[in-house]
């Protein structure tokens, strides 16, 4: 019944494989690291792009809270969302230390456990709207993907050959896969609207980051992009936590 919707995940799966294939390998570009806002504050260097990370720690604690308080219609749907709000704290530390020093090295840290948060929530997706004990058994498949993809990348660095197409398919093909994952699939518990409400926070997130630069002139030197940018992310993850504490099992 679900056939052709599994098909159009798999080709899209092919064509975001097909295309990063195609493409030559693509270095980190060191401007990367140039963030608009460098300011140092009580003693804090870069201090509002390192400080506005705290909300991925609140929101990992909330997480933990609404993964305890959540009703589960399997069991095994339970162990993406561990992984999800454990990897909002670890991205609140290692986004943080990232930012006290940009820098190509530390920026590994960075992309680690946002590669564990976007394979944990496509993995919760796929057991939540698709199959309950095929999408658990992609977590684990799933993670050390995410993981190997920034492994690969840093390896490259350290060799003069570092290659982000790895980590670019693990973060951006979830995030066109999961919009039609919601849509095609039927929720298996109720308030799933916090689902979107993650997608399109975190996408409002992406262009935050985009314009680092322009926020932080348009704001008189106040707040940047790519601070309002954590601030959104923090809060998109913060959105899915709040529909685990309060959601129940349709069925």
């Amino acid at each position: 019944m679900n056939n052709w919707r599994i098909v159009v995940l798999i080709g899209l799966a092919g064509v975001a494989i097909a295309i990063a294939l195609a493409v030559p390998p693509v270095a980190q570009d060191p401007a990367y690291h140039a963030f608009a806002d460098r300011r140092t504050l009580a003693g804090i260097p870069h201090f509002w792009n390192v400080i506005s990370n705290a909300p991925f720690l609140f929101a990992g604690l909330y997480g933990l809270w609404g993964w305890r308080r959540s009703i589960w219609a399997q069991p095994g749907d339970r162990w993406p969302w561990l992984v999800v709000a454990l990897a909002s704290l670890l991205i609140g530390a290692g986004s943080g230390y990232y930012h006290a020093d940009p820098n190509t090295q530390s920026l590994f840290w960075d992309r680690l456990p946002m590669t564990l948060a976007f394979m944990g929530i496509f993995s919760a997706a796929i057991a939540e709207r698709i199959h309950a004990r095929r999408g658990v058994l992609l977590l684990a498949p799933f993670l050390l993907l995410g993981v190997l993809s920034v492994e690969v990348w840093r390896r490259g660095e350290l060799t003069g050959a570092g290659d982000l197409r790895s980590y670019a398919l693990v973060q951006f093909y979830p995030m066109i896969a999961l919009p039609l994952i919601l849509w095609m699939f039927p929720a298996r518990y109720s308030h799933a609207g916090g689902m979107w409400w993650m997608a399109i926070l975190y996408g409002a997130a992406k262009l935050l980051e985009v314009a680092d630069a322009p926020l932080y002139s348009w704001s008189g030197e106040t707040i940047s992009g790519h601070s309002l940018k954590h601030i959104g992310a923090a809060l998109a993850l913060a959105a899915a936590f709040r529909m685990l504490a309060a959601r129940r099992p349709l069925y």
